[in-house]
């Protein structure tokens, strides 16, 4: 870089010679790296929440149901309005696909709306570092994500 930059300085003799520069290379590659190297286990990657791509993914897990589908895309809409980092993954794949994506990604948070958790009331929070699931009535459902949110990193 030195001699294209035009970065000189005198040596003893006092004649201009080209700087002699490194570079470390810590940049995002490498503290992603780092990161992922101590976050993982055998299902992939555990980010922690300060750096993960998404704080919270929410999966659509019967993405044919139109209250699966309508519960979904409001949850996404409040949270996103509360200022959360989240996804909304309501790709057109089968339920598994996408709940093991979302483990090998490592969303700290995973909140599943499904048919079969919809017709209890509830919805599913799974927290990716402890493997812990909690099951959140629909009703409020927007201020219980956030509180989880707010306490795991």
């Amino acid at each position: 870089y030195s001699e294209s930059m035009g970065a000189k300085a005198l040596n003893k003799e006092g004649k201009n010679v080209s700087l002699v520069m490194g570079c470390y290379g810590i940049g995002i590659g490498r503290t992603a790296a780092a990161a992922i190297e101590q976050n993982n286990d055998e299902k992939g990657i555990i980010w922690p929440k300060a750096i993960a791509p998404f704080e919270a993914v929410i999966v659509t897990l019967n993405t044919n149901e139109e209250e699966v589908v309508r519960i979904a895309n409001k949850l996404y809409e409040d949270m996103k309005a509360c200022g959360a980092d989240v996804l909304l993954d309501d790709r057109q794949e089968r339920a598994g696909v996408k709940l093991i994506d979302s483990e090998l990604i490592g969303y700290p948070l995973r909140i599943g709306i499904g048919k079969k958790s919809l017709s209890e009331g509830m919805v599913e929070c799974y927290i990716r570092r402890t493997g812990e699931v909690i099951l959140v009535p629909v009703e409020n459902v927007r201020e219980r994500v956030m509180e989880i949110l707010e306490k795991i990193y």
